[in-house]
């Protein structure tokens, strides 16, 4: 008996792998797949700008790195007593103006170097609902808990999405002609627009994304919103605050994309790899018997192998560990 719909995935071919730079930008749910990939040794470069949720921010973001846009404090404010801006994430917000604008554009440059020679782009959409600023009418990717006077609240239009995307894989394209696009709907529920609301969000996001893949042989839809809403389908996959899916649900996504968007190869690198960062993470109890000595040296000579067979794979810090490990114990 069955208890679970099955969904059907088109894998991409070629598939992705270990040589390929992987670029992931979007919603929270795209650090979930890109904090995996990054974990594992993947190379990635994950939101430079912070997360974005709408599909306008994530356009305007991408343009910008394409056009290698430089900001200035004319495109910062000051609220809470800390320089900020609408296109970036708090974490990027602080005390002194400078410093703000120096990480703001050291990531800009980060972020145009990799796009350029990027294999894939995974864009992971979150909400239709867009933020404009009442004075100008600027959309904005972050509120940084500004009064909401300041803002109009807008339900983007599946035509006004779909002609910001095109415009935005126009420009990805001419950028880097090599370009392969996987997209994805967030399953993290946006309750504060209410849970209609939400509904009405994903499912224009969902059109957007489909009419896209459609148009190319390029661009991928991946279906990470209804492997949780349609598949494990079970308030238990998600934490106490019923929005955010939880540890196994994400898992569980993770789990499917590596099964149909990686080749069986880099499947069996994906478990050495696990098996030595959780040698990695292994704190022993005797750290000076003879038994641990040899669970180090057999990880030094296994972590020095694997790096000379596939030096494309950085694993620098654990080879690091275990060198040092080793001459601990033997002193």
């Amino acid at each position: 008996m069955n208890f679970m719909l099955d969904i059907q995935i088109r894998s991409p071919e070629p598939r992705m792998n270990y040589k390929d730079n992987v670029f992931v930008i979007g919603s929270c749910f795209t650090e979930h797949i890109g904090g995996r990939l990054d974990q594992l040794k993947f190379s990635i470069l994950q939101n430079p700008n912070g997360i974005l949720f709408d599909a306008l921010s994530v356009c305007k973001s991408i343009v910008s790195y394409i056009d290698h846009k430089e900001y200035s404090k004319a495109d910062l404010f000051q609220l809470n007593e800390l320089w900020q801006s609408w296109q970036h994430h708090s974490h990027f917000s602080g005390l002194d103006e400078e410093t703000v604008l120096k990480n703001i554009n050291q990531s800009q440059r980060a972020a145009n170097a990799f796009l350029k020679k990027a294999d894939w782009l995974i864009i992971t959409l979150g909400s239709s609902f867009s933020y404009q600023l009442t004075e100008t009418n600027e959309s904005v990717a972050n509120c940084h808990r500004a009064p909401s006077k300041w803002f109009n609240k807008h339900l983007v239009g599946i035509d006004e999405m779909l002609a910001a995307f095109r415009q935005c894989i126009t420009r990805l394209v001419e950028f880097n002609p090599s370009l392969k696009i996987i997209f994805t709907v967030s399953p993290v529920r946006h309750i504060r627009d209410g849970v209609m609301e939400n509904n009405r969000s994903k499912a224009r996001l969902i059109e957007v994304v489909h009419q896209l893949t459609s148009e190319s042989r390029n661009m991928y839809y991946f279906p990470a919103y209804e492997l949780v809403i349609d598949v494990l389908r079970d308030y238990r996959f998600y934490d106490i605050d019923l929005v955010h899916p939880n540890y196994a649900a994400t898992e569980f996504v993770f789990e499917k994309f590596t099964e149909y968007y990686m080749g069986k190869e880099d499947l069996l690198l994906i478990e050495e790899i696990r098996d030595i960062l959780k040698a990695y993470k292994h704190k022993p109890f005797q750290p000076s018997s003879q038994a641990h000595l040899n669970f180090i040296k057999a990880y030094l000579v296994k972590v020095l192998q694997f790096q000379q067979k596939h030096p494309y794979i950085d694993l620098s810090m654990e080879l690091a560990y275990f060198s040092e490990q080793a001459k601990n114990v033997n002193n």
